[in-house]
């Protein structure tokens, strides 16, 4: 197993649990401490040709109201091919609802009143950036579970790929992480 993200002063790991959190009803926060700069994160989260190296391409237009479509190739992130069923792809439309470059990013995750919210924050420490990542109106537990394991799968493969490494294997991580996380949030 690996150590984890290396830190931007050269350390291995950079909390002793990487793992994300329910922080009240409906709210996940996970969070990463990923070598700087600031600009190189916000391009990560906001450049479709950088954002589907490790999450999913599209367009988004950075303003509030602006549109975005997130499309996902989950076997396109890593080198493992062969997805547990045939749920490879999948698009996700949303709207900016915050933008301030390059320190924060909020947008709807999906249309319609069942849509969540997604928030990103950056913060630079010293060489290295804190993102954190807070995923609002998910529902229920198992609703969180999923999208706590797709986080914390995706937040890995960012920073192996920051730090120049191969990227983890996509469906074998999540299937671990929602393991941990349905025992971790359906207490």
């Amino acid at each position: 197993m690996s150590a984890g993200p290396e830190k931007p002063n050269g350390q291995e790991g950079h909390t002793p649990d990487e793992h994300g959190a329910a922080i009240e009803p409906g709210t996940f926060r996970i969070e990463r401490l990923l070598p700087g700069p600031i600009e190189r994160i916000w391009a990560y989260l906001t450049e479709p040709e950088k954002r589907k190296k490790w999450f999913g391409a599209g367009p988004m237009e950075l303003r509030v109201g602006g549109r975005l479509e997130l499309q996902f190739r989950f076997s396109e992130l890593t080198t493992e091919k062969t997805p547990p069923s045939k749920d490879d792809s999948c698009e996700v439309p949303g709207r900016v609802t915050q933008c301030d470059p390059p320190r924060l990013l909020s947008y709807t995750w999906g249309d319609g009143s069942d849509a969540s919210e997604v928030t990103f924050r950056l913060t630079p420490q010293g060489r290295g950036v804190l993102l954190v990542i807070i995923h609002r109106r998910l529902g229920d537990l198992t609703k969180m579970v999923s999208v706590a394991s797709g986080w914390h799968t995706h937040l890995d493969i960012l920073a192996d790929r920051l730090n120049g490494r191969n990227p983890r294997p996509f469906w074998m991580t999540r299937a671990r992480l929602q393991q941990q996380y349905s025992e971790r949030l359906m207490v």
